[in-house]
């Protein structure tokens, strides 16, 4: 699909963030037939319009999400702007055909750029600014045993233990003195906002040997699950699905496809849906 939304299309939250709210707030929700309709123009047809009526009908939605990221000390009217950046994405990458609503496949496209949002923004973050220091905050928020400065006999273990030089760990924690309170969240809060802590997304895990392998095995038994499911199928169905959707960067339209089987557009359409559900039988199997 060759839609391109801009920030422009959209009303703007800006300083009168309230009188944002209540504009949002007023337009009308659509209904699960009126959105079918509508994401099949936008789906089939690249219709701009659609598109725009899919983004406006769904900005409340966007706010209601902002709202919970709050206590960053982040601008609302910046948080609902990223939202909207990932609703937009959202949109674009919609298919109708796999019968659920946008809303509820738009949440993870918002709520990913809140969180890059809140990562170039958020003061403790920038504490650790490239990679190594990063994962060496984690690590030595994990490795101190007190709240107390370490003692040169505890910053030399930890430096040990993390391979590093102790005077990396010593301007590591100078920098985190003064604003590490409440980053991994409260102990004894147990309400949803709880999970919202930056730790519970930025922990850095790549380094982790057995994590490396599990994802690795998971990875390979998959795409080994997925390559067999495939062969079940015929040998134009797996063109289809392939160009449709394992050809990175290079999607297929339904017309180019329709074209190069001679046939026409809602063919391909309904070669792909059927294509799709046995293939999700024989992996479910």
């Amino acid at each position: 699909m060759g839609t391109s939304l801009q920030p422009v299309d959209l009303l703007t939250p800006g300083q009168n963030i309230d009188a944002y709210i209540h504009a949002v707030s007023s337009i009308a929700v659509l209904s699960a037939d009126q959105e079918k309709e509508i994401a099949d123009r936008l789906y089939y047809e690249n219709d701009l319009e659609a598109a725009r009526q899919l983004v406006m009908s769904h900005l409340r939605f966007v706010v209601h999400i902002a709202k919970s990221y709050s206590g960053y000390g982040l601008a609302q009217s910046d948080l609902i702007q990223e939202g909207n950046v990932g609703l937009m994405k959202a949109v674009r990458r919609f298919n109708p055909e796999v019968g659920v609503r946008l809303v509820s496949f738009a949440v993870h496209w918002v709520k990913a750029e809140i969180h890059e949002f809140i990562l170039r923004n958020w003061r403790i973050v920038k504490v650790a600014t490239t990679k190594s220091q990063r994962k060496l905050f984690f690590n030595l928020r994990s490795s101190k045993k007190r709240l107390g400065w370490l003692n040169q006999e505890e910053t030399d273990a930890v430096a040990k233990d993390l391979g590093v030089d102790p005077s990396v760990v010593q301007e590591m924690e100078s920098r985190m003195a003064g604003q590490d309170t409440a980053f991994d969240g409260y102990a004894d809060d147990d309400s949803d906002t709880a999970y919202q802590a930056p730790a519970h997304y930025l922990e850095d895990r790549g380094a982790d040997p057995s994590a490396q392998l599990e994802e690795a095995d998971w990875s390979d038994n998959s795409t080994m699950r997925l390559l067999n499911a495939l062969a079940t199928l015929d040998e134009r169905s797996q063109d289809i699905l392939k160009s449709r959707w394992l050809d990175d960067g290079n999607k297929a339209t339904l017309h180019e496809l329709a074209a190069r089987y001679s046939v026409s557009a809602e063919r391909i359409r309904q070669l792909e849906k059927n294509a799709l559900k046995k293939l999700k039988g024989v992996l479910a199997a």
